[in-house]
């Protein structure tokens, strides 16, 4: 049985990695115990394995204030019933909390196993706190494996959690390299992008995606290379802030603030921008695990930036098909910006390296090929 509260229809990489892989896997072989958060999701009638759509809402408070033990003790009970009317063998839980926890109280009481999904962020922000690594730290230990999405996040469970090496899977996220596509001329470029070297940054608008330091390494180079425009897709709550950097910078004319966009449009975007930047950083605790929207850039045949914080680094062929660099400040940004964005002959070569590499080595096919040969090794349900 598989469990998590994010699933599709509602957004999230986490969730759609689930529904990629196990899609993939024998036809019935697993419960899907998912949030219905935003409802069922038209799909599931024809997903190859049957999907329950429960209340899952887990926002995580603590166990020590009583309406937070109150909520635990509906959910665990919920699971508890579901897996004895399915005869569950093994949960797959999707984070250490909050499924992670329940899992592991469904252990307890019925002798159930579970494996572990983490992700990078959920076990270094833990670290922050007594009770988050308390309650993470008992979650891992009881775990008859742990999927790691990267090796950053296989790295940390080693040296932070002390989790043998033999209990870890290293399990990448992939990506849909039949959607995600080179675009086939400029039919679908937006009008705005016209004469433009467009750089773009998908994802939530968080402290640690680093937007704040792309718009201030554009300021710098915006004199040498006027055309180019910065486009942002994704809202969250650094926006406001970010609109106010960019006016207080005098290139608010050069940033274009998107928002949430369909996947059709989001493919075109990948499609017809020039240069892909996620410029992110370590916030505290908070660290980029992975960065699937890596995948989906170069799958578009489009050149990749990442900063060298967290699992960006096992996305790309590093001077390849994209370069890793240190994202704290913009003198790296702005060096690696300037020797791209002009050169069109490195940009292409780049971004059909990037597309070789993520259709070798990021197909969901292969992926679920993988996951299937570990999840045999410790018996799925």
């Amino acid at each position: 049985m598989v469990l998590s509260e994010v699933f599709p229809p509602q957004k999230g990489g986490s969730g759609n990695w689930l529904w990629e892989i196990y899609k993939r896997q024998t036809v019935g072989s697993y419960l899907m115990a998912v949030g219905n958060s935003q409802g069922d999701d038209p799909r599931d009638a024809e997903y190859p394995q049957q999907i329950e759509r429960l209340n899952l809402a887990m926002p995580f408070r603590g166990i020590s204030r009583f309406n937070s033990l109150g909520h635990y003790s509906r959910q665990i009970r919920l699971i508890r019933r579901l897996v004895r009317r399915r005869q569950v063998k093994l949960i797959h839980a999707s984070r250490p909390l909050s499924e992670g926890l329940v899992a592991r109280s469904v252990k307890f009481t019925d002798g159930i196993p579970y494996l572990c999904y983490v992700h990078g962020e959920d076990v270094n922000v833990a670290m922050s706190s007594r009770e988050l690594k308390l309650l993470t730290q008992n979650v891992l230990k009881h775990a008859s494996a742990i999927v790691a999405n990267s090796s950053f996040t296989r790295q940390l469970l080693l040296s932070d959690w002390s989790i043998p090496a033999e209990k870890i899977i290293l399990m990448h996220p992939g990506v849909d390299t039949d959607y995600f596509v080179p675009a086939e001329g400029d039919h679908g470029r937006p009008k705005s992008w016209t004469d433009k070297t467009v750089l773009m940054t998908v994802g939530r608008l968080q402290a640690r995606k680093g937007h704040d330091t792309v718009i201030r390494a554009l300021s710098e180079l915006i004199h040498e290379l006027p055309n180019l425009h910065y486009v942002i897709v994704g809202g969250g709550e650094e926006r406001a802030s970010l609109e106010r950097l960019a006016d207080s910078l005098e290139v608010a004319k050069h940033v274009e603030f998107v928002g949430e966009i369909d996947a059709l449009a989001l493919r075109q975007y990948y499609q017809h921008c020039d240069l892909f930047v996620l410029a992110n950083r370590t916030i505290g605790r908070d660290v980029e695990g992975f960065g699937m929207v890596l995948l989906e850039a170069q799958a578009c045949g489009k050149p990749v930036i990442a900063g060298a914080s967290g699992g960006t680094i096992d996305t790309m062929r590093v001077g390849l098909s994209g370069n890793v660099i240190d994202c704290n400040t913009t003198q790296q940004l702005t060096k690696t910006i300037r020797s791209l964005a002009g050169d069109r002959t490195r940009l292409a070569q780049m971004g059909q390296a990037g597309r070789q590499h993520v259709v070798e080595r990021f197909a969901w096919p292969s992926l679920a090929r993988q996951a299937h040969e570990a999840f045999r090794s410790i018996g799925s349900q």
